[in-house]
């Protein structure tokens, strides 16, 4: 076989793959039509704490960290920084649209070792299992200074506590 044709080959196997995944990523999208969009954060609300720097990681059907929700731009992985607040959690996210985990929502927090794509040290994740409308979804964010982690971690423990 010449060099021409081995090129082309290559070439459509790679367009057939890009379909492929473009057309898994808009039907996991229809699917989820009923997720809805996530609060904005409002005025009114004043952070607790410092902002923490680092990476959203995704947002996932809760329990099944290989789920991602894929709607309203919550399964894309960008940097950014968590702010806890008194109404809730802020997740400032670079290039996209900010949104708040309202306080009253939380579940639960933990710390993970890994959510889809991303897998780290033990512990390196946080984990915010919250509901969106009626969807138990899991966050993930993971602090740019492993030392973050466990003081965001304790905070939003907190305001959990406070709620109940």
């Amino acid at each position: 076989m010449d060099r021409p044709v081995s090129v082309i080959i290559i070439a459509v196997v790679f367009m057939l793959l890009v379909l492929a995944i473009t057309w898994g990523w808009s039907r996991r999208k229809k699917s989820q039509t009923d997720v809805p969009q996530p609060a904005k954060p409002h005025m009114g609300i004043k952070p607790v704490a410092e902002p923490v720097e680092g990476s959203y990681v995704s947002t996932t059907l809760a329990g099944h960290p290989l789920e991602r929700v894929a709607v309203h731009g919550l399964g894309i992985r960008t940097t950014g920084e968590i702010v806890v607040t008194d109404g809730g959690v802020i997740m400032d996210l670079a290039g996209r649209e900010d949104f708040l985990i309202p306080r009253r929502d939380i579940v639960s927090v933990d710390t993970t070792a890994g959510m889809i794509g991303k897998f780290v040290e033990r512990g390196g994740i946080v984990r915010i299992t919250w509901r969106l409308g009626e969807t138990l979804v899991d966050t993930g964010f993971r602090a740019r200074y492993a030392a973050s982690t466990t003081p965001t971690v304790d905070r939003i423990r907190e305001m959990i506590e406070e709620a109940q």
